[in-house]
């Protein structure tokens, strides 16, 4: 899925920049946000880090693109420089509860916290939760319940992660946090809700004994920032969510300022089966193809190991084809059974069980939802 969706978007990618190049601006922007929808759907699918940076880096060039395109200045020369770090992704990703299978207590536990108060805040008259803690195996879905609250309740959508934030100047890397911060406020105030995610907070937030100054600044930072935004006074519809693998490395003031901490856990039996549906829908399968065979043999795997067995084994029948006649003309054979059993057999899940079992312990210990 994920290679036909960057064929696509590259392909519409160039047709943005065709018409940004005889000047035709509104059908440029408009291809350009298409462009960004298609990423921002990789970029939820991709659990590869440096991947997940690359698809970043590609929708913020584009939503400068759309920002200067859209801008009231007619020259290059009068419009500000922005850089790397002033870039906040503000795209509302196109992402349902629909698009993520199972995960029902957490999706459960978000419309709760963020979809209900969000549209009738007179039933909350205590308040409600605004720091949201997604916490499990990697590749389980908490992109994607993050993208589908942004999408619920119309939010813009920021992402804070170090790549983002991180500067070497002195000062430079707490002023991107606050800077985020400070644009939610606004998009609140002026009636537009806003989600912060911070991708991987473990990487932001954990104490290390060999960390530098700009570590711990950019901590206390963020411990202010979202102070501020828990205040029980206030009424502004900014939310914080974060999603980390590795919860046991928050320290104690990060966990307390999360109300809500939601395991997202692996896909059950029902889950993998509607998995493989979802994921073969579009390919050439032979009849011998046992989906519920295949939910069963893959009991510890998570959505993105099902994802990627099913890639490689199209792969698989397609390298096959043009090993064998070119690839010039007509098409690939369809997948069997056997074809699955060989992937999944080199597949291991791609969580141990000792992972497995301290993200157990730490739900048991602090989960509240």
């Amino acid at each position: 899925m994920s290679q036909e969706l960057e064929r696509i978007a590259a392909g519409r990618a160039k047709e943005a920049v065709y018409y940004d190049r005889i000047g035709q601006k509104s059908k440029a922007v408009k291809v350009y946000r298409e462009v960004i929808e298609i990423l921002w759907r990789i970029y939820s699918l991709t659990t590869d880090p440096t991947l997940k940076k690359v698809y970043q880096d590609k929708i913020r060039e584009y939503q400068e693109r759309i920002d200067f395109l859209t801008s009231d200045s007619d020259t290059i020369a009068s419009t500000p420089k922005t850089t790397m770090n002033d870039a906040v992704l503000t795209q509302k990703p196109q992402v349902k509860w629909d698009d993520i299978v199972n995960l029902e207590d957490a999706k459960k536990a978000i419309r709760e916290s963020i979809v209900y108060p969000t549209k009738r805040p007179d039933l909350f008259p205590l308040g409600w939760p605004r720091g949201i803690l997604l916490f499990g195996p990697p590749g389980c879905g908490k992109t994607l319940l993050a993208a589908a609250a942004a999408s619920e309740i119309d939010a813009s959508f920021h992402i804070l992660d170090a790549a983002t934030i991180m500067s070497k100047w002195l000062g430079e890397s707490e002023r991107n946090v606050s800077r985020i911060f400070n644009q939610c406020r606004q998009a609140a105030r002026s009636g537009k809700p806003a989600i912060i995610f911070i991708d991987e907070v473990d990487s932001l937030t954990a104490e290390r004994p060999l960390e530098v100054g700009g570590e711990a600044r950019v901590r206390n930072q963020l411990l202010k920032e979202m102070d501020s935004i828990l205040d029980k006074g206030r009424k502004d519809y900014i939310y914080v969510i974060a999603a980390t693998n590795k919860p046991w490395l928050l320290d104690e003031p990060f966990i307390r300022r999360f109300q809500k901490r939601i395991y997202v856990s692996l896909p059950d039996l029902a889950s993998r089966r509607r998995l493989f549906e979802m994921y073969t829908r579009g390919l050439n399968m032979d009849s011998s193809v046992e989906l519920n065979q295949m939910a069963i043999i893959t009991d510890g795997y998570s959505a993105s190991d099902i994802h990627d067995i099913c890639m490689e084994v199209q792969l698989k029948v397609v390298s096959e084809f043009f090993s064998s006649g070119g690839g010039e003309n007509g098409a690939p054979r369809p997948i069997t059974m056997e074809d699955f059993s060989e992937v999944i057999k080199r597949r291991k899940p791609s969580i141990s069980l000792e992972n497995m079992k301290r993200l157990l312990e730490w739900q048991a210990k602090h989960a509240t939802g």
